[in-house]
């Protein structure tokens, strides 16, 4: 049974402004690097909340049925997302971290390559799935999450996140997925 819609709280109206608490550390982890660090949001439980209001609001009329998010930020967003939305979570993780049968995604990084994850039980052809990362950047690691889904045949109705780097054009990447992000950066 799917929860009863909340009330609308003040926090709703868009009177928190999401960046105020997001650090930005230069030069992590490597030179040139702009980091843009979520700990001071996490940290303001009405910040937080807002966030996982942002985020229920805009899938809740969607009939969502699973959300997906891959280790490990994407989890602190994904799994209070699901409980408000009435939606399983489905860990996506690095390899040989799922204790069931699993089936894998392999895919190619700048310098290298990597794989992810997820039980082989975790969503079917009926759902609708949402996939949750706290940041977009290049698009590699929520592509394969995409890829994932896709294998399971399930309808993805989106991808979300906290924080977009627009500047990186990976939306560009999600093969037409809806993207939907809290806050954006257009330059670095």
């Amino acid at each position: 049974m799917r929860p009863q819609p909340r009330k609308p709280t003040p926090l709703m109206n868009d009177q928190i402004n999401l960046k105020n608490y997001i650090r930005e550390i230069p030069d992590f982890p490597k030179p040139g690097i702009l980091f843009r660090d979520i700990t001071p949001l996490l940290a303001e439980p009405a910040a937080f909340q807002e966030v996982i209001n942002r985020l229920e609001d805009y899938y809740r009329d969607k009939q969502i049925t699973a959300v997906l998010a891959a280790e490990a930020r994407g989890f602190i967003f994904a799994a209070p997302l699901a409980l408000a939305l009435g939606a399983r979570f489905i860990p996506i993780r690095k390899p040989g971290k799922l204790p069931f049968e699993t089936k894998a995604f392999h895919y190619e990084l700048e310098y290298g390559s990597d794989s992810l994850e997820m039980h082989t039980d975790s969503i079917h052809a009926d759902d609708r799935v949402v996939i949750v990362d706290d940041l977009l950047a290049t698009g590699g690691t929520i592509s394969a999450c995409i890829e994932l889904a896709q294998h399971s045949q399930a309808e993805i109705i989106g991808c979300a996140f906290l924080i977009e780097l627009s500047f990186l054009k990976a939306r560009e990447k999600m093969n037409g997925c809806d993207v939907f992000s809290l806050i954006h950066y257009d330059a670095e």
